[in-house]
Protein backbone atom coordinates (compact mmCIF):
# COMPACT_ATOMS: atom_id res chain seq x y z
CA UNK A 1 0.00 0.00 0.00
CA UNK A 2 2.85 2.31 0.92
CA UNK A 3 4.47 1.58 -2.46
CA UNK A 4 1.25 2.48 -4.27
CA UNK A 5 1.02 5.80 -2.40
CA UNK A 6 4.65 6.59 -3.21
CA UNK A 7 4.04 5.75 -6.85
CA UNK A 8 0.96 8.00 -6.99
CA UNK A 9 2.87 10.85 -5.35
CA UNK A 10 5.65 10.43 -7.93
CA UNK A 11 3.10 10.50 -10.78
CA UNK A 12 1.58 13.72 -9.38
CA UNK A 13 4.98 15.37 -9.02
CA UNK A 14 5.94 14.41 -12.58
CA UNK A 15 2.63 15.77 -13.86
CA UNK A 16 3.14 19.07 -12.05
CA UNK A 17 6.71 19.30 -13.39
CA UNK A 18 5.54 18.58 -16.95
CA UNK A 19 2.82 21.22 -16.72
CA UNK A 20 5.39 23.67 -15.33
CA UNK A 21 7.81 22.98 -18.18
CA UNK A 22 5.06 23.28 -20.78
CA UNK A 23 3.95 26.54 -19.22
CA UNK A 24 7.50 27.92 -19.35
CA UNK A 25 7.95 26.80 -22.94
CA UNK A 26 4.61 28.29 -23.92
CA UNK A 27 5.51 31.54 -22.19
CA UNK A 28 8.88 31.67 -23.99
CA UNK A 29 7.18 31.14 -27.36
CA UNK A 30 4.59 33.73 -26.47
CA UNK A 31 7.21 36.24 -25.32
CA UNK A 32 9.23 35.67 -28.51
CA UNK A 33 6.12 36.17 -30.64
CA UNK A 34 5.14 39.29 -28.72
CA UNK A 35 8.65 40.72 -29.11
CA UNK A 36 8.49 40.12 -32.87
CA UNK A 37 5.01 41.60 -33.16
CA UNK A 38 6.12 44.69 -31.26
CA UNK A 39 8.99 45.45 -33.63
CA UNK A 40 8.62 48.27 -36.17
CA UNK A 41 8.24 46.91 -39.68
CA UNK A 42 10.47 47.42 -42.69
CA UNK A 43 8.81 46.72 -46.05
CA UNK A 44 11.20 45.29 -48.63
CA UNK A 45 10.33 45.25 -52.32
CA UNK A 46 11.75 42.65 -54.68
CA UNK A 47 10.79 40.42 -57.57
CA UNK A 48 11.19 36.71 -58.19
CA UNK A 49 14.91 36.13 -58.69
CA UNK A 50 16.31 32.79 -57.44
CA UNK A 51 18.56 32.25 -55.56
CA UNK A 52 18.21 35.74 -54.08
CA UNK A 53 14.46 35.97 -53.60
CA UNK A 54 11.75 33.45 -54.46
CA UNK A 55 8.78 31.61 -52.96
CA UNK A 56 9.33 28.15 -51.45
CA UNK A 57 6.93 25.20 -51.59
CA UNK A 58 5.12 26.50 -48.50
CA UNK A 59 4.47 29.86 -50.10
CA UNK A 60 7.06 31.73 -48.00
CA UNK A 61 9.65 34.16 -49.30
CA UNK A 62 13.15 32.68 -49.16
CA UNK A 63 16.58 33.09 -50.73
CA UNK A 64 19.93 34.76 -50.05
CA UNK A 65 18.59 38.30 -49.86
CA UNK A 66 15.56 37.27 -47.83
CA UNK A 67 17.69 35.57 -45.17
CA UNK A 68 20.26 38.37 -45.11
CA UNK A 69 17.55 41.02 -44.80
CA UNK A 70 15.68 39.15 -42.07
CA UNK A 71 18.81 38.75 -39.95
CA UNK A 72 20.17 42.25 -40.58
CA UNK A 73 16.94 44.05 -39.74
CA UNK A 74 16.41 41.82 -36.71
CA UNK A 75 19.77 43.00 -35.38
CA UNK A 76 18.63 46.57 -36.03
CA UNK A 77 15.37 46.04 -34.14
CA UNK A 78 13.05 45.75 -37.12
CA UNK A 79 10.80 43.03 -38.50
CA UNK A 80 11.33 42.50 -42.23
CA UNK A 81 8.26 42.12 -44.46
CA UNK A 82 8.69 41.19 -48.11
CA UNK A 83 6.39 42.14 -50.95
CA UNK A 84 6.75 41.32 -54.63
CA UNK A 85 6.82 44.33 -56.92
CA UNK A 86 7.12 45.24 -60.56
CA UNK A 87 10.88 45.82 -60.57
CA UNK A 88 10.53 48.60 -63.15
CA UNK A 89 8.41 50.58 -60.69
CA UNK A 90 10.80 50.35 -57.72
CA UNK A 91 11.85 54.01 -57.82
CA UNK A 92 8.24 55.23 -57.62
CA UNK A 93 7.41 52.74 -54.87
CA UNK A 94 10.37 54.00 -52.85
CA UNK A 95 9.39 57.63 -53.40
CA UNK A 96 5.82 57.18 -52.16
CA UNK A 97 6.98 54.92 -49.27
CA UNK A 98 5.02 51.89 -50.46
CA UNK A 99 8.30 50.11 -49.77
CA UNK A 100 11.16 51.18 -47.51
CA UNK A 101 13.88 49.64 -49.65
CA UNK A 102 14.48 47.62 -52.81
CA UNK A 103 16.54 44.50 -52.17
CA UNK A 104 16.96 41.90 -54.88
CA UNK A 105 20.44 41.30 -56.32
CA UNK A 106 20.49 45.02 -57.16
CA UNK A 107 23.68 46.33 -58.81
CA UNK A 108 24.91 49.61 -57.35
CA UNK A 109 27.28 50.33 -60.24
CA UNK A 110 26.20 53.23 -62.42
CA UNK A 111 23.34 54.03 -60.04
CA UNK A 112 25.36 55.46 -57.15
CA UNK A 113 23.60 58.83 -57.30
CA UNK A 114 20.08 57.54 -57.97
CA UNK A 115 19.46 56.11 -54.49
CA UNK A 116 20.74 56.06 -50.94
CA UNK A 117 22.63 52.78 -50.72
CA UNK A 118 23.42 50.23 -48.06
CA UNK A 119 26.34 48.06 -49.09
CA UNK A 120 27.84 46.60 -51.10
CA UNK A 121 27.23 43.38 -49.19
CA UNK A 122 28.18 41.01 -52.05
CA UNK A 123 29.81 41.15 -55.45
CA UNK A 124 28.43 39.51 -58.56
CA UNK A 125 29.46 39.01 -62.17
CA UNK A 126 27.21 40.13 -64.99
CA UNK A 127 27.76 37.51 -67.67
CA UNK A 128 26.54 36.32 -71.06
CA UNK A 129 25.08 32.82 -71.48
CA UNK A 130 24.37 30.92 -74.70
CA UNK A 131 23.03 27.52 -75.74
CA UNK A 132 25.59 24.71 -75.65
CA UNK A 133 25.75 24.36 -79.44
CA UNK A 134 26.17 28.11 -80.01
CA UNK A 135 29.14 29.44 -81.99
CA UNK A 136 29.46 32.34 -79.52
CA UNK A 137 32.54 31.94 -77.32
CA UNK A 138 33.53 35.53 -76.55
CA UNK A 139 31.95 38.97 -76.34
CA UNK A 140 33.42 39.66 -79.77
CA UNK A 141 31.25 36.87 -81.19
CA UNK A 142 28.08 38.78 -80.23
CA UNK A 143 28.34 40.86 -83.40
CA UNK A 144 25.06 40.74 -85.31
CA UNK A 145 23.38 38.65 -82.60
CA UNK A 146 20.15 39.11 -80.61
CA UNK A 147 20.53 39.43 -76.83
CA UNK A 148 17.81 38.98 -74.17
CA UNK A 149 17.95 41.00 -70.93
CA UNK A 150 15.57 42.18 -68.25
CA UNK A 151 14.46 45.81 -68.43
CA UNK A 152 16.10 48.37 -66.10
CA UNK A 153 18.98 46.01 -65.33
CA UNK A 154 22.69 46.60 -65.59
CA UNK A 155 23.10 44.37 -68.70
CA UNK A 156 20.43 46.39 -70.53
CA UNK A 157 22.30 49.60 -69.72
CA UNK A 158 25.63 48.11 -70.82
CA UNK A 159 24.30 47.11 -74.24
CA UNK A 160 22.29 50.29 -74.79
CA UNK A 161 25.12 52.63 -73.81
CA UNK A 162 27.48 51.16 -76.42
CA UNK A 163 30.46 52.47 -74.45
CA UNK A 164 32.22 49.14 -73.84
CA UNK A 165 34.73 48.70 -76.65
CA UNK A 166 34.74 44.94 -76.13
CA UNK A 167 31.11 44.67 -77.24
CA UNK A 168 30.50 44.82 -81.01
CA UNK A 169 27.38 46.04 -82.77
CA UNK A 170 24.58 43.58 -82.03
CA UNK A 171 21.53 42.95 -84.17
CA UNK A 172 18.91 43.67 -81.50
CA UNK A 173 18.31 43.81 -77.76
CA UNK A 174 15.18 42.12 -76.38
CA UNK A 175 14.32 43.76 -73.04
CA UNK A 176 11.78 41.74 -71.04
CA UNK A 177 9.89 43.00 -68.01
CA UNK A 178 10.00 39.67 -66.16
CA UNK A 179 13.52 38.35 -65.77
CA UNK A 180 12.45 34.68 -65.71
CA UNK A 181 11.42 35.05 -69.38
CA UNK A 182 14.95 35.66 -70.64
CA UNK A 183 15.82 31.97 -70.16
CA UNK A 184 13.11 30.43 -72.39
CA UNK A 185 13.79 33.17 -74.96
CA UNK A 186 17.31 31.76 -75.22
CA UNK A 187 16.46 28.06 -75.01
CA UNK A 188 13.68 28.41 -77.63
CA UNK A 189 15.95 30.29 -80.01
CA UNK A 190 14.25 33.69 -79.92
CA UNK A 191 17.57 35.13 -78.73
CA UNK A 192 21.16 34.11 -79.44
CA UNK A 193 22.33 34.95 -75.92
CA UNK A 194 21.15 36.34 -72.61
CA UNK A 195 22.88 38.56 -70.06
CA UNK A 196 22.27 38.52 -66.30
CA UNK A 197 23.83 37.83 -62.90
CA UNK A 198 25.97 34.69 -63.04
CA UNK A 199 24.44 33.30 -59.82
CA UNK A 200 20.90 33.63 -61.20
CA UNK A 201 21.83 31.85 -64.43
CA UNK A 202 23.50 29.02 -62.51
CA UNK A 203 20.41 28.68 -60.31
CA UNK A 204 18.14 28.42 -63.36
CA UNK A 205 20.42 25.79 -64.92
CA UNK A 206 20.24 23.75 -61.70
CA UNK A 207 16.50 24.16 -61.16
CA UNK A 208 15.41 23.31 -64.70
CA UNK A 209 18.26 21.06 -65.86
CA UNK A 210 18.85 23.37 -68.80
CA UNK A 211 22.25 23.28 -70.50
CA UNK A 212 23.53 26.81 -71.06
CA UNK A 213 27.16 27.78 -71.47
CA UNK A 214 28.44 30.90 -69.68
CA UNK A 215 31.14 32.88 -71.49
CA UNK A 216 34.44 33.09 -69.62
CA UNK A 217 34.70 36.83 -70.20
CA UNK A 218 32.25 38.72 -67.94
CA UNK A 219 30.45 41.88 -68.94
CA UNK A 220 31.19 43.42 -65.58
CA UNK A 221 31.82 42.70 -61.90
CA UNK A 222 29.36 44.65 -59.76
CA UNK A 223 28.60 45.36 -56.14
CA UNK A 224 25.16 44.42 -54.81
CA UNK A 225 23.40 46.83 -52.49
CA UNK A 226 20.10 47.79 -50.88
CA UNK A 227 18.41 50.87 -52.35
CA UNK A 228 16.53 53.51 -50.36
CA UNK A 229 14.83 56.57 -51.79
CA UNK A 230 17.13 59.51 -52.47
CA UNK A 231 15.07 61.69 -50.11
CA UNK A 232 14.86 59.11 -47.29
CA UNK A 233 16.75 60.88 -44.50
CA UNK A 234 16.14 58.34 -41.71
CA UNK A 235 19.72 57.09 -41.95
CA UNK A 236 18.67 53.44 -42.10
CA UNK A 237 21.01 52.75 -45.00
CA UNK A 238 24.06 53.76 -42.93
CA UNK A 239 23.10 51.53 -40.02
CA UNK A 240 22.28 48.67 -42.40
CA UNK A 241 25.70 48.98 -44.05
CA UNK A 242 27.36 48.64 -40.63
CA UNK A 243 25.25 45.59 -39.75
CA UNK A 244 25.94 43.91 -43.09
CA UNK A 245 29.68 44.47 -42.56
CA UNK A 246 29.29 42.95 -39.10
CA UNK A 247 27.50 39.93 -40.56
CA UNK A 248 30.24 39.46 -43.13
CA UNK A 249 32.96 39.66 -40.47
CA UNK A 250 31.25 37.27 -38.03
CA UNK A 251 30.62 34.65 -40.73
CA UNK A 252 26.83 35.02 -40.89
CA UNK A 253 26.81 36.12 -44.54
CA UNK A 254 28.97 33.21 -45.66
CA UNK A 255 26.79 30.75 -43.76
CA UNK A 256 23.62 32.07 -45.43
CA UNK A 257 25.09 32.32 -48.94
CA UNK A 258 26.56 28.81 -48.71
CA UNK A 259 23.07 27.38 -48.32
CA UNK A 260 22.25 28.51 -51.86
CA UNK A 261 25.47 28.68 -53.89
CA UNK A 262 28.91 27.10 -53.74
CA UNK A 263 32.17 28.97 -53.27
CA UNK A 264 30.56 31.71 -51.18
CA UNK A 265 33.92 33.38 -50.52
CA UNK A 266 34.08 34.43 -54.17
CA UNK A 267 31.04 36.63 -53.67
CA UNK A 268 32.23 38.15 -50.39
CA UNK A 269 35.37 39.88 -51.66
CA UNK A 270 33.68 43.20 -50.97
CA UNK A 271 36.65 44.90 -49.30
CA UNK A 272 38.80 44.53 -52.42
CA UNK A 273 35.95 45.39 -54.80
CA UNK A 274 36.55 48.48 -56.89
CA UNK A 275 40.20 48.76 -55.87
Amino acid sequence: MRRIKSFLILICLLSIYTVFLYGCEKKERSDSHNNEVGLPEIVIGSDNYPPYNYVDTDGNATGIDVELATEAFKRMGYKARFIYIDWEDKKNLLADRTIDCAWGSFSMDGRENEYRWAGPYMISRQVVAVNMESDIYSLEDLEGKTIAVQTTTRPEKIFLSKTDERIPAIRSLIALQKRELIYPFLSKGYADALAAHETAICQYIEDYNIKFRILDEPLETVGLGVAFDKNDDRGIEKQLTEILNQMRNDGTEKKIISRYISDADKYLEVDSYGK
